[in-house]
């Protein structure tokens, strides 16, 4: 009898020791804390951008100067006025200082959801092994890390950038397909597809890697990977649903933004393309934002689900122990 005790006292400690890595694993997939920071984070300043930073320009500088020192309206009526003037007077070269603001934030977003995926990759590789050896191991992938990250990041950029330029000229071909001025408003519209890239296609071709068509097979997985996100929508970790879902968010917003172009209202928000690449910019937050909810529910899901298991493993070893204890 005392055997069949050492016996089950293992099984135990194993089970025991299961239960933080399991939990370690789920809060390594899903760093809810952080996510949410960087998520609030990144939506409120592109949001902030998109209204502010083309109302600060130089070129704007000495109109806004002149246009508060010489009005005589009063002083609650001049912010709204003043900023929607400056909004629209330029169509051009406001959506232009949304995409450079869009650029910075795209690159700072882009290069967290990367060091989440290198993070995860490595707690995945390290995770079977142990000891000094797999320490040892870690410890030098850190240090190859260190030497190479600047070329590789600098390399990524690049590569992301040249992706995100083609994909703006398609993109400028398909909104002249769906109805855009061809000739006359050229800037007007190539401003727009440029945000729209910037917006969609950056982050996942700085994170995923350039798509290619060589025969390698980590080529191979990469082109299968954005056919998956891209072309058949479906996502499967957190990560990829924070890429996949701003970007189906950004392109509904700006399909969805002109539609107020035609409407007989005659505002000066009407002019093409500021509804739709404020649409855009309004489209991405909110598919963010339904990333952030949707990978939550299912994280706290699955957290739940292994509490309720380990709870019924708990009741079917309580009876064993029980009738161990009395043998």
């Amino acid at each position: 009898m005392p055997s069949r005790k050492s016996k089950a006292t293992p099984t135990n400690a194993s089970r025991s020791e299961n239960t933080p890595e399991a939990s370690s694993d789920t809060s390594s997939f899903f760093p809810f804390a952080r996510y949410t920071s960087i998520v609030g984070v990144h939506t409120s300043l592109l949001a902030f951008s998109a209204l502010i930073l083309p109302t600060t320009s130089l070129s704007l500088l000495s109109k806004g100067v002149s246009l508060f020192s010489g009005s005589d309206a009063p002083r609650a009526d001049r912010p709204k006025r003043d900023i929607v003037q400056l909004l629209t007077e330029d169509p051009v070269r406001t959506v232009a200082w949304v995409c450079a603001g869009a650029l910075i934030l795209q690159t700072w977003w882009a290069s967290w959801v990367k060091a989440w995926t290198v993070e995860l990759r490595d707690q995945a590789s390290s995770r079977p092994g142990g000891g000094s050896d797999s320490a040892e191991l870690a410890k030098q992938k850190l240090e190859r890390r260190g030497q190479g990250d600047q070329r590789l990041a600098v390399r990524s950029v690049a590569d992301a950038s040249a992706v995100t330029l083609a994909a703006s000229v398609l993109f400028h071909a398909v909104t002249v397909l769906f109805g855009a001025p061809l000739t006359s408003h050229p800037l007007h519209t190539y401003s727009m597809s440029l945000l729209l890239a910037v917006l969609a296609v950056f982050p996942p071709a700085y994170i995923l890697d350039v798509p290619s068509l060589a025969s390698d097979s980590s080529s191979l997985v990469t082109r299968l990977t954005w056919i998956r996100l891209f072309a058949e929508l479906s996502p499967r970790t957190p990560i990829e649903r924070a890429l996949v879902y701003p970007a189906v968010g950004a392109a509904i917003g700006c399909w969805a933004g002109a539609i107020p172009i035609g409407l007989d209202w005659e505002r000066p928000w009407q002019a093409w393309p500021l509804t739709p690449a404020f649409g855009a910019v309004g489209g991405y937050i909110a598919g963010s934002l339904v990333a952030l909810a949707v990978s939550a529910i299912l994280a706290f899901a699955q957290v739940h689900r292994y509490h309720q298991a380990q709870q019924q493993q708990a009741k079917i070893q309580a009876p064993k122990s029980q009738k161990s204890k009395r043998s």
